[in-house]
């Protein structure tokens, strides 16, 4: 005899998997329905009756087939490159924001360096200006350099001018010959900066932006290949730190790392001078970049 427990099946729970598929596929959808032609370059037409973008012009705007980015919004089990997510979030227009929740919700990490952070509020960068001339920074354990203030900016190069996508402390101190030539003990500091990558990289080994970076640096630098073929690992920590400026000179600076917070993995990176004599040139560096801001403005 079947029970009526029996003949009742179990409710279904979807997997975390496909909670995400269906949440990226509702977001993708709405966002392309509040893109007009207009914003991405294309023609209205007479006839459109879909709101925003139609699927077709998504998908070729990403250079992807139709079928397959039709699959992606009905919430398909289909595998999804980081190089099509970034394809998508131009394609759709995504500030940082949402391109970071794109990544989030295919379970994919961004490739691109960092040029954002939560961490990077407008209260943060105003502790950033008012602690010049002491020069700071704001760095993340794969040394992306998020944000700096106007001192830092002028202390190894000029940073403003370097593209936002190479702004890494450890690539610049391996293929940047002014920043390279400002680090009086350099080949000592690339070996501790390659050991902490190493260390960092641990926790981070099938994530792409981390893989990105390794790959750059082995391309283009013999000795960042050297020494990481070395295997050594290290931690940070306070240590005294001397630079030859191309403005003021030589300064001695005692390097502090003060941690954000676990979650985001960025930490302020300060400066403080280790003598009188550095502090005064660091005051006139302050002052020289102060002035060219003021020039620019």
């Amino acid at each position: 005899m079947t029970t009526m427990a029996q003949e009742t099946a179990a409710p279904v729970t979807p997997s975390v998997s496909e909670i995400r598929r269906h949440e990226l596929a509702a977001f993708l959808r709405h966002r392309r329905e509040h893109i007009t032609p207009e914003q991405v370059g294309l023609p209205r037409g007479r006839r459109r009756r879909t709101p925003g973008l139609r699927r077709e012009e998504v998908a070729h705007l990403s250079a992807v087939g139709v079928t397959w980015y039709t699959w992606l919004e009905q919430a398909r089990d289909i595998q999804v490159s980081v190089q099509v997510l970034d394809a998508l979030a131009r394609a759709l227009l995504l500030d940082p924001s949402e391109r970071s929740h794109l990544f989030q919700l295919a379970g994919a990490v961004d490739p691109t360096p960092a040029t954002s952070c939560p961490s990077i509020t407008p209260g943060l960068r105003l502790v950033l200006d008012q602690l010049g001339p002491i020069p700071v920074c704001v760095s993340n354990s794969r040394y992306d350099i998020l944000a700096y203030n106007r001192t830092y900016g002028l202390l190894l190069c000029d940073l403003d001018a370097v593209p936002p996508q190479d702004r890494n402390a450890m690539l610049l101190s391996y293929t940047h010959e002014e920043w390279r030539s400002s680090i009086v003990h350099l080949a000592e500091v690339q070996r501790l900066m390659a050991a902490r990558f190493r260390a960092g990289m641990a926790g981070h080994l099938a994530e792409p932006a981390w893989k990105t970076l390794l790959k750059r640096l082995r391309t283009e630098s013999a000795e960042f290949r050297e020494i990481w073929d070395r295997h050594e690992v290290g931690a940070s920590r306070p240590r005294r730190k001397e630079f030859l400026n191309r403005y003021v000179g030589r300064i001695a600076v005692d390097h502090t790392d003060l941690w954000l917070g676990p979650e985001t993995g960025s930490r302020l990176v300060t400066y403080a001078p280790a003598d009188e004599e550095s502090r005064q040139r660091l005051e006139k560096l302050h002052a020289i970049a102060l002035e060219r801001a003021a020039r620019a403005a």
